[in-house]
C-alpha cells in the first residue's frame, strides 16, 4: 500500500506477551512515564488548542490511587516505547481535563489528527466499547473480571469461567466498475450529492466474496465476478473492520431491491471530476477505493481534483 488507511499501521507495540504478565504490569503502573488514554461517553480526549488538534494523553500517575489499577486500566501497549493504558471514563459530566483540551467525537475529527495518534485513540475506543457491552457474561449472567490486561473479561463464575475476547463486526465495502465507469449509491440520510461504494456486514458462514456478491446483488441488482481484495480499515464505531474489495459487474440495469439505498447509479470518470459528486472523507477506505479506480484511468490524479474531500 502507498499510503495505509486511517486508524491502521504500526502506530504502538501492543505487547501481547506482557498481557499475562502480572509483575510487567504492575511495574508499568508504577512506572512514571506511562500514559494513559481517557476515553469518556466514548469521546476520546484532544488537543484542540493551535492549528491542527492532537490527542490528549494523561500520566498516568496524573490519575487518582484509586484509579491506577488492572481492574480499570487496559494495557494498549508500548506507545513510543513507553507503557500505555485505556481508561473509560464512567460520569454523567465531562471530566476536568487541562485547559486546552475537551472530549470530542473521534469519527468527526480523526482525519485531522496525526495518523499514529488517530490509530491509538480508535483503538482505546474500541476496547471501552467493548469491555461496556461485556461486563456480564453471556453463557450465565455472572459479573466478568478484568484479566491479561484488561485484554480479557472472565467470567466470574466457578461453575462457568468462560472468557471473553475482544470481537470485531467485519463488513465487505466494494467498488464496483464495468471498466469505463463505477457504480455508487446514496442513503436518505446523507448530504444531497454524496455517494459512496457499496457496504454492508458480512453474515455468518459467508465468505467474504460471497458477501461482497450477496449485497451488491441486494442493494443495486448488479451481478458480479473478478472480486479482488484492495485493502482494510479499522472502524471502532463501534467495532467494525472494513474489508475493501474491487469488482467487475456482469450485469448493467441498476434496480433496488433492499431498498437500503435511495439511489444507486453508474459514474463516468467525467462525472465524478465534474465537481456534481460529493465524496465521502478522503481518509475513508471508499474514497481509496473510488480513487483506485479513478487514477486507473490515467490523467490527473482524483486527490489533485478535489483536494480534501468532504
Amino acid at each position: 500500500m502507498e499510503r495505509r488507511n486511517l486508524f491502521a499501521g504500526p502506530y504502538l507495540d501492543r505487547a501481547a506477551h506482557q498481557r499475562q504478565d502480572a509483575a510487567w504490569f504492575d511495574a508499568a503502573l508504577a512506572d512514571a512515564r506511562s500514559r494513559v488514554v481517557p476515553v469518556w461517553n466514548a469521546r476520546s480526549s484532544l488537543v484542540t488548542e493551535g492549528d491542527e488538534p492532537r490527542a490528549a494523553l494523561l500520566d498516568l500517575a496524573s490519575l487518582p490511587p484509586e484509579r491506577r489499577c488492572a481492574a480499570d486500566l487496559v494495557l494498549l501497549g508500548r506507545y513510543e516505547g513507553d507503557p500505555c493504558f485505556a481508561l473509560d471514563i464512567e460520569s454523567a459530566e465531562p471530566p476536568p481535563l487541562r485547559p486546552g483540551t475537551r472530549f470530542a467525537d473521534l469519527r468527526a475529527i480523526a482525519s485531522q489528527l496525526p495518523p499514529d495518534e488517530a490509530g491509538l485513540l480508535a483503538y482505546a475506543r474500541a476496547l471501552a466499547s467493548w469491555r461496556r457491552r461485556n461486563r456480564f457474561c453471556g453463557n450465565c449472567g455472572a459479573p466478568t473480571t478484568s484479566v491479561r490486561g484488561g485484554n480479557v473479561l472472565a467470567c466470574s463464575s466457578g461453575a462457568c469461567g468462560h472468557e471473553h475476547f475482544p470481537r470485531i463486526d467485519p463488513a465487505i465495502i466494494v467498488l464496483v466498475s464495468d471498466g469505463d465507469r463505477a457504480l455508487l449509491g446514496r442513503q436518505a440520510a446523507w448530504p444531497p450529492g454524496r455517494f459512496s461504494t457499496i457496504a454492508g456486514f458480512v453474515e455468518p458462514g459467508e465468505s467474504l466474496e460471497d458477501a461482497v456478491t450477496r449485497e451488491v446483488l441486494e442493494e443495486t441488482g448488479i451481478e458480479v465476478d473478478a472480486i479482488e481484495y484492495h485493502s482494510s480499515q479499522p472502524w471502532p464505531f463501534p467495532a467494525s473492520l472494513m474489508l475493501g474489495f474491487t469488482a467487475q459487474a456482469v450485469s448493467r440495469e441498476v434496480r433496488l431491491n433492499d431498498r437500503e439505498l435511495e439511489e444507486a447509479r453508474w459514474f463516468t470518470r467525467a462525472d465524478l471530476a465534474g465537481g456534481g459528486v460529493l465524496f465521502p472523507s478522503n481518509q475513508s477506505i471508499s474514497y481509496r477505493l473510488i480513487e483506485h479506480w479513478f487514477d486507473a484511468g490515467g490523467g490527473q490524479p482524483l486527490r489533485s481534483i478535489h483536494g480534501r474531500a468532504g
